[in-house]
């Protein structure tokens, strides 16, 4: 076996090799013999069936077999040659050349080998901010807001109409040219008038009607109507209107912290201020983290370090760019752009600045969270996504298995790395 390495640069090599025929040989008569000694043969006993026997019974495949020792020995030579171990290596190294003739097979491998980023102080990166704070205003302003949230809804005695911001409980059956179609009829529905919550035109006819009431309401389901079978056609709808509501709302006291902090034996007025003022600066800061202190902290990075990367994750980062936009082309655009090869490599070049940055930010992120000791468990991944789905009104295990299943898992995962240790090193800042 002639090989050769190439190290290419700190992040990227290549193992070349020349296998003869005789070696691949050697190693089928290698194989063959270790066999021997496992399999069963009818007409032999275990452990003493000759090699021939085996060469025969398994032909072809102990050639393939022999073949793939072949080239696991090629990486290792290569990788000891280049003294470098498996764990640098990113992702399965990639067969650029495999030209089998009849007397030797000519193998060509790429590999991408994880950077090393020359991290030092970078304190004087971060960006300088102001810690946001809450002022009275705004924290009476949520407490309010939250006290509305809570309030009960109390019949309204009066005889009069509903008016745009009232509540009123309903009920609707709808029909489309006389047939009632599925989802389209509740009792007691509670709707607020002006809420945008039934399609256009609905609760514009509910305004006018008194308690009592009933008449047919006529509207049109969108043509963006997320049910197909329903979508820009005419719906009638014969509404009831059983009470018109509001909302009673308490008074702003201890008893209303009482009951909004729940389990909390010391709760009061002034102590469920605290937590809003505390909630508010939170919300504040996220804003401010994710639209400003972030993207100019990783700007800063990527300016700052620079390093050898990987070609072939660069590759794959132009890949994603290029498909992301060839779903948003028309076929139009998307055909000439599959038929021109030059225009392709043009499409693909006015990503690669992008996508550079985008892969040097990763390995940037990935060597500050192992130098800080952050660390994003599966669980927390797993919790997370639990959390944001209950939040939706969506199945957790339904949606975490749909992350897994397509593979976006470690994309979250990183992300969750990410904001957690830039959110660290900044925060270290303000201390």
């Amino acid at each position: 076996m002639t090989l050769t390495t190439n190290r290419i640069d700190s992040a990227n090599a290549k193992i070349s090799a020349t296998i003869t025929q005789d070696q691949i040989d050697q190693k089928v008569n290698d194989i063959a013999k270790r066999l021997s000694k496992e399999v069963n043969i009818p007409g032999f006993r275990k452990g003493k069936t000759p090699p021939t026997a085996i060469k025969k019974q398994y032909g072809e495949r102990l050639v393939q077999d022999a073949e793939s020792e072949t080239f696991r020995d090629v990486l290792d030579l290569g990788l000891q040659e280049m003294r470098l171990s498996n764990d640098v290596l990113l992702g399965e190294p990639q067969v650029s050349k495999y030209d089998k003739q009849e007397s030797q097979i000519d193998v060509e491998v790429t590999l991408a080998i994880r950077p090393e980023v020359p991290l030092d102080d970078y304190s004087d990166l971060l960006p300088a901010y102001e810690k946001p704070t809450a002022t009275d205003e705004e924290i009476n302003a949520r407490i309010a807001e939250l006290a509305a949230m809570h309030a009960p809804f109390v019949d309204v005695d009066e005889d009069r109409v509903l008016v745009d911001g009232d509540t009123a409980n309903i009920n609707f059956s709808g029909s489309i040219e006389g047939v009632k179609f599925e989802g389209g009829s509740a009792e007691n529905h509670s709707l607020t008038l002006g809420s945008g919550q039934f399609i256009p035109g609905f609760e514009e006819q509910v305004v006018g009607m008194k308690k009592g009431d009933s008449k047919d309401i006529t509207v049109t389901f969108p043509q963006e109507y997320q049910n197909e079978e329903l979508k820009g056609k005419e719906a009638v709808f014969a509404v009831t209107v059983n009470a018109i509501q509001t909302k009673e709302v308490p008074e702003i006291d201890d008893e209303l912290a009482k009951k909004l902090l729940p389990g909390d034996e010391e709760a009061s007025l002034e102590k469920l201020k605290e937590k809003v003022k505390e909630q508010l600066e939170s919300e504040a800061f996220n804003k401010l983290f994710n639209d400003e202190l972030k993207p100019k902290l990783l700007e800063s990075l990527v300016e700052k370090y620079t390093f050898d990367l990987p070609e072939s994750v660069v590759e794959q980062e132009l890949d994603m760019a290029v498909n992301k936009k060839a779903q948003e082309m028309s076929e139009e655009e998307l055909k000439a752009v599959q038929e021109d090869a030059e225009k392709l490599k043009s499409l693909r070049e006015t990503f690669r600045d992008d996508a550079t940055k985008s892969v040097r930010a990763t390995f940037i992120i990935d060597s500050l969270a192992k130098k800080e000791g952050v660390e994003v468990p599966e669980q927390e991944v797993m919790q997370t996504i639990y959390y944001e789905a209950m939040q939706m009104g969506q199945d957790p295990a339904q949606v975490y298995d749909q992350y897994k299943e397509s593979g976006y898992l470690p994309a979250i995962q990183m992300a969750m790395v990410e904001d957690k240790v830039l959110n660290k090193i900044l925060t270290q800042k303000e201390a």
